[in-house]
């Protein structure tokens, strides 16, 4: 490679994996440090449930999956274990990104006297509880973080642009104590996990989102760079799963 590009031999025509043009590079795919930077580049492509109405069958269907996949994956029994840790008495938290309110659901009944709000640019749930309250409205656009001591979310930050994360870091800096986010992992070879996803009648929306989740997922320290987050003003522990899980806590100092 010389500035940047493969030099092709003449005469052959394979597409590059690097940079979709037609050469022959002597450095096999995988091995070729271009081709693997490519491949690990976070990318933010839409996601098929959002782009569905709330009451759509697969919509509907998706959501019971991703209960399914979390359960799986362990991630309730981490929130019910991580979250008391960091709470402080009197604390209030809020979910961005609450979807139906199962994370928070789940929540109030482990945690005595939890007091957890929603935010989502989806109806309020029907059963959402009348003493809680529920902001309906985008993560990016909600002005009244400093209200809040503890702002979590799973599964929800993957969905934005570098930029976005970016001005959400501003607004959360500005305010909470401790955040607390569960993610994927971004891996080369993390979309295998959904390979026997149909067979245990994982629908195709969820097979397709999980595929542009992990594309838009996040490696090492990137979400709390992207977050603005410094070492110097916040306790920062990212943990990486086997499965793709990706969490991160940040705390101030």
């Amino acid at each position: 490679a010389r500035k940047g590009r493969h030099e092709p031999v003449r005469g052959t025509f394979i597409p590059c994996l690097a940079f979709g043009r037609f050469p022959l590079c002597l450095v096999p795919c995988a091995l070729c440090p271009q081709v693997v930077h490519r491949l690990l580049m976070r990318l933010v492509l839409p996601e098929l449930l959002d782009q569905l109405p709330h009451d759509h069958p697969d919509a509907r269907a998706s959501r019971r999956d991703i209960r399914r996949l979390n359960a799986l994956a362990g991630t309730p029994r981490w929130w019910r274990r991580e979250l008391p840790r960091l709470l402080r008495p009197g604390e209030r938290v809020l979910e961005l990104g609450a979807g139906g309110g199962e994370l928070a659901a789940m929540l109030r009944r482990h945690i005595p006297a939890l007091e957890i709000d929603g935010l989502d640019v989806c109806p309020q749930p029907p059963d959402w509880p009348a003493d809680a309250r529920w902001h309906n409205v985008s993560a990016l656009d909600f002005q009244g973080y400093a209200a809040y001591q503890v702002v979590i979310a799973n599964l929800l930050l993957h969905q934005f642009q570098d930029d976005e994360l970016r001005a959400l870091g501003e607004r959360l800096r500005a305010g909470p104590r401790v955040l607390v986010f569960t993610e994927l992992t971004r891996r080369r070879w993390q979309h295998l996990v959904m390979v026997p996803a149909r067979l245990i009648g994982i629908n195709h929306v969820t097979r397709h989102d999980a595929r542009v989740s992990f594309s838009a997922g996040f490696r090492g320290s990137e979400l709390a760079t992207m977050l603005g987050l410094e070492a110097s003003e916040w306790n920062l522990r990212t943990r990486q799963g086997l499965l793709g899980l990706y969490r991160l806590t940040a705390t101030r100092r």
